[in-house]
């Protein structure tokens, strides 16, 4: 199948943000499909202001305000079988190898989150700013363009139609490192951009979290800002930081558990409650290092039980995937725990695509024990238990076209 790019400013048929809060759209993509109301994308069509859309491959993309989408896709072959993953904005997993018989038509639903870096300004003579500070790395990244993108994978792949509509569903928010970011490029990749594969098509995931970050530069940055300007009442936010605020040697952003890390826990936790929305603390996986006798050596210090303790103190949940990421390495073993790792396991902090998959599947089942998140977890999925994961040759994800061999800032 060729590789699919639709950059579809909708122009014409999408002029006004406004349309765009209450019109579905829809985008025939495979030859053969009859739909009067669907724009036909030609393979070949470049971009222009009328038109409004053109055609790559392997992508597909719709210039659509922020906010949340139902996506609905229709997969599958009148001649042959497929294989289908389809994943969103910088990677974010949505549809997993979804099979088809020759002839067979399936229709999926996911949701999308979509946002940029604008913030409303200041009035005059405040402080603060008009855009989030992104760094190098996030300038022309799908996360923060204007335009929701979705990307088609498999070993072979078939996506027919896409429906894009504006949906009001709760927002999930992540706020994190690269440890929870969504990675842009293989091999590396967090928990957060696997999340969305376990979750019901009745909450979108908006992850915030960047490499590098700690609880003061997402602050200063005016990440924080931008999450709090995007939520709503019913919302839900995790909040999972630690791998870089330990860092001392880190001056302007080092924040010692006992005292700042633990204040800014709860300055979060207020600025989030103030707008009706539900935090959540999650502690930070370990790092890969080993004791003489084979178990997982602590390397986060007192940051992991400041987390703990902050969410009994506030009456915060808090998942602790602090404990359950040494449950999982120390049950794959010294020798096999690196292909859970990034760069072939010399990166001993950054998971690959099959750690990050164990580790979301994690989280999705600690959502499951709680009650006002259970209900946004896939009813289907089987129990799960960070000690007694998958093999690492049973989850095998379709890679994405983009790489790099540039580790993870922080790291």
């Amino acid at each position: 199948m060729r590789r699919l790019i639709v950059i579809a400013a909708l122009g014409m048929a999408m002029n006004a943000s406004a349309q765009s809060q209450s019109v579905t759209h829809r985008f025939v993509l495979s030859p053969g499909v009859q739909d009067a109301d669907g724009i036909t994308v030609a393979a070949d069509r470049r971009f222009d202001r009328d038109y409004g859309y053109e055609a790559d491959r392997h992508l597909f993309s719709v210039a659509v305000p922020p906010g949340n989408y139902a996506i609905t896709v229709t997969l599958g072959d009148p001649a042959r079988a497929t294989d289908t993953t389809i994943k969103a904005e910088n990677r974010r997993l949505m549809l997993d190898a979804v099979r088809t018989r020759p002839g067979e038509i399936v229709t999926r639903r996911f949701i999308v989150n979509v946002r940029d870096s604008r913030l409303a300004m200041p009035p005059a003579n405040a402080p603060g700013g008009d855009a989030v500070r992104l760094k190098p790395r996030e300038l022309g990244s799908f996360n923060w363009d204007d335009r929701l993108t979705l990307e088609i994978l498999g070993p072979a792949p078939a996506l027919r139609t896409v429906a894009v509509a504006p949906v009001e569903v709760p927002t999930l928010f992540l706020l994190g490192d690269s440890t929870v970011t969504d990675q842009p490029a293989e091999p590396a990749a967090s928990w957060g951009q696997m999340l969305p594969l376990f979750l019901a098509p009745d909450i979108a995931v908006a992850n915030h979290a960047e490499s590098g970050e700690t609880l003061k530069s997402f602050l200063t940055e005016l990440r924080l800002d931008k999450v709090l300007a995007s939520a709503k009442p019913g919302d839900f936010a995790m909040i999972q930081f630690g791998h870089n605020d330990q860092k001392a040697q880190w001056p302007q952003t080092y924040a010692e558990a006992a005292t700042t890390y633990r204040a800014y826990l709860r300055t979060y936790i207020a600025e989030l409650r103030r707008r009706g929305v539900t935090p959540i603390l999650v502690t930070s996986p370990e790092r890969r290092q080993w004791t003489a006798d084979g178990h997982i050596r602590p390397t986060l210090g007192d940051y992991p039980q400041t987390v703990r303790a902050v969410g009994a103190e506030e009456h915060v949940p808090v998942i602790d995937l602090n404990a359950d990421s040494i449950r999982f390495y120390e049950a794959l073993g010294q020798a096999r725990a690196p292909l859970a790792f990034n760069d072939g396991g010399r990166d001993a902090t950054h998971h690959d695509n099959y750690g990050a998959w164990v580790l979301a599947r994690d989280i999705a089942e600690r959502m499951r024990a709680m009650p006002a998140l259970a209900r946004f977890v896939r009813s289907e999925l089987p129990s799960f238990d960070p000690g007694q994961p998958p093999a690492p040759e049973s989850v095998r994800l379709a890679a994405s076209t983009m790489r790099s061999s540039e580790r993870p800032a922080g790291n």
